[in-house]
């Protein structure tokens, strides 16, 4: 047992590592940037993009995989800047039937026996569409309330830091805390022991999908706020995002292993990376590069770790 609070606290240590050696090496390369302006430059998209990540945290809980994150989040974000301004009333109808289809595919993914990766990768090209259709060309506004949400200042830290660190509050207890968050971490781990134990596997995996889709809808919505405006392929990058957000925060692919604080954790290291370059007006090319060297790196760390404990566990 000590061994594996151990393991759980180190894997946890590699992330939060990565982010403080990336934040050191910004403040060196920039010493403007230790700074309220400054950490709020960094950090500015860290909020839409820890959502996102929570949201595929939660999928790949029950080990599957959602293709379509970044095409929905771009959805939900049109979706945002027209009907939830204009139309409240039909905006938050739009956005409840989009959770409500989010469980709808858990349901079907796992009375059909189908691979997420296919099905979700089939969704994408839908709200793709859907989105398209709303917003031909960019445009659309940010609610007034969401704007001014998204860009309130609190005298401490940033509004960015402050609020991620809210949602990973909020995640841990929904996740590690709750018992929906239990039974989905073991329908990930052992299904047919959730079975026997009398769980349906059929209502967690709806219940995870259902959470899922409430993250990635606050996630457009976070988004719309911080841009004003909203654009068919804004967030279309925040499928990969979102991912490697998992992976660096310690999440496996199978396993029902996932940890809410290390994936925002390794959502604020993705951003800081992306911001930072940005800052030093860099090609956005390399900016998916660095992001992809820093996941590399953690990734490398976290195989050494996992060699350490096979090696400590046979003896």
């Amino acid at each position: 047992m000590r061994l594996t609070v151990s393991a759980d606290a180190v894997r946890l240590t590699i992330p939060a590592l990565a982010l403080t050696l990336l934040l050191a090496a910004v403040f060196w390369l920039q010493p403007r940037a230790m700074s309220y302006i400054g950490l709020n430059l960094l950090f500015n998209l860290a909020v839409p993009i820890a959502l996102a990540t929570i949201a595929q945290m939660l999928i790949m809980a029950v080990n599957d995989l959602d293709l379509s994150m970044g095409s929905f989040v771009s959805f939900v974000a049109c979706v945002a800047a027209t009907f939830l301004r204009d139309a409240p009333l039909v905006g938050t109808l739009i956005l409840a039937g989009v959770v409500i289809v989010y469980s709808v595919l858990g349901i079907v993914i796992h009375l059909r026996n189908l691979p997420s990766i296919v099905v979700s990768l089939g969704m994408s090209f839908v709200w793709a569409g859907l989105a398209v259709l709303l917003l031909p060309a960019p445009g659309g506004q940010a609610p007034d309330w969401v704007r001014a949400l998204m860009t309130m200042k609190p005298p401490i830290a940033p509004m960015a830091i402050v609020a991620s660190i809210a949602i990973a509050i909020l995640a841990h207890l929904i996740v590690m805390r709750s018992s929906l968050g239990v039974v989905i971490r073991g329908v990930g781990g052992n299904e047919r022991s959730v079975e026997r134990a009398g769980w349906s596997v059929l209502a967690t995996r709806a219940g995870a999908y259902g959470l899922a889709g409430i993250f990635a809808v606050l996630a457009g919505i976070a988004l719309v706020g911080l841009t004003t405006s909203a654009d068919a392929n804004i967030a279309l990058r925040y499928t990969l995002l979102s991912i490697a957000g998992v992976i660096l925060g310690g999440g496996e692919f199978i396993g029902g292993r996932v940890s809410p604080v290390g994936a925002v954790i390794g959502a604020l290291t993705l951003t800081l990376a992306g911001s930072f370059l940005s800052f030093l007006r860099i090609s956005p090319d390399w900016q998916i590069g660095a992001q992809g060297a820093i996941l590399i790196v953690v990734l490398a760390l976290r195989l050494l770790l996992n060699r350490i404990e096979s090696g400590e566990t046979g003896r």
